[in-house]
């Protein structure tokens, strides 16, 4: 019978666990009431746990009322399978934490242009917490253009990536992190530094020479570049700053970036309302391939920081 009710109660998730662990407490304390203080939560809520537990498994697991708090024949069971269960767990959790603290090998990790300092990624955090779980795991972290990030994740060439997400690729697993916004700019050398009408701005940019990324990172972004002047190439943002800042060129940055040089006058977003475009951050590693723990922990712990921003 409690075969079947386990069959009947499909995934055991985190839910499931959190029920059972109410039920495991509630008979160690011998009733609804002593379990108040244990679980720190109402007698009221107890009994709706125990209730939905009972619904999970279509069995009676045992009698309280008047008379006391009593365990049916399968419920005795389901507790004893319960002990197993947590036993079980604790085991796997100690096993996990022993690979941990005895890790080896390496993490290899990329990242493209400023996304390693920004305080969103958090990556500052999450590497100090990786090395003190796997401290004998030798990192190398390096930047590189968002296209051979992707090349060398897919080859198993590197680890972890950071890039723009602009596409879905097959054998790759994608968390999404936080979106940056690009403004187009030109600096303070630049003729339209000072221009206020935005119908003159609009005709004089489809002939003003745009330094670019060389690769397209989103659809919004190629819709913006799509009819004007591309006259020069630079990847990463420090260099397409300077070239913006030589006056010869207007740009896209990344808003958060451009910010140190129009704090100081040096640079003007121009028509921030209609000439912009969004860009999604995100971390990318391979989803097959030989197994890889330093890699795992590396974005379980990732994961886990970004989860908690939300």
């Amino acid at each position: 019978m409690v075969s079947k009710a386990l069959q009947s109660m499909g995934k055991v998730g985190d839910y499931e666990i959190r029920l059972l662990r109410v039920f495991k407490t509630v008979v160690e304390c011998g009733g609804f009431s002593a379990a108040e203080v244990e679980l720190n939560i109402s007698r009221s809520t107890i009994s709706v746990h125990m209730s939905n537990l009972e619904a999970r498994l279509k069995l009676k697991l045992c009698q309280r009322g008047r008379s006391g708090f009593a365990l049916t024949e399968e419920g005795l069971t389901i507790y004893n399978a319960t002990r197993q269960l947590f036993s079980r767990l604790a085991e796997f959790r100690s096993t996990v934490n022993a690979l941990h603290q005895h890790m080896t090998g390496e993490v290899r990790i990329l990242t493209s242009d400023t996304i390693s300092l920004d305080e969103r990624c958090g990556l500052e955090d999450v590497l100090a917490e990786f090395a003190a779980l796997a401290p004998d795991v030798y990192i190398s972290f390096d930047t590189a253009p968002m296209g051979e990030i992707e090349r060398r994740v897919i080859n198993g060439e590197a680890d972890v990536g950071f890039i723009p997400h602009h596409r879905d690729i097959e054998g790759l697993d994608f968390l999404l992190m936080y979106k940056d916004k690009s403004l187009l700019y030109c600096g303070d050398r630049h003729p339209l530094f000072h221009e206020q009408d935005e119908q003159r701005l609009n005709e004089s940019l489809k002939e003003c020479k745009l330094v670019h990324a060389g690769v397209l990172t989103s659809s919004e972004a190629s819709m913006q570049l799509a009819e004007m002047n591309k006259a020069a190439e630079a990847y990463y943002y420090e260099t397409r700053a300077t070239m913006i800042l030589s006056g010869v060129y207007v740009g896209f940055l990344a808003e958060r970036f451009a910010l140190q040089w129009v704090e100081r006058g040096r640079m003007r977003a121009l028509l921030p309302e209609t000439r912009f475009y969004n860009l999604q951050v995100a971390a990318i590693s391979r989803r097959s391939g030989p197994l890889n723990k330093p890699r795992d922990l590396f974005m379980e712990l990732l994961t886990r920081h970004i989860e908690a921003l939300d």
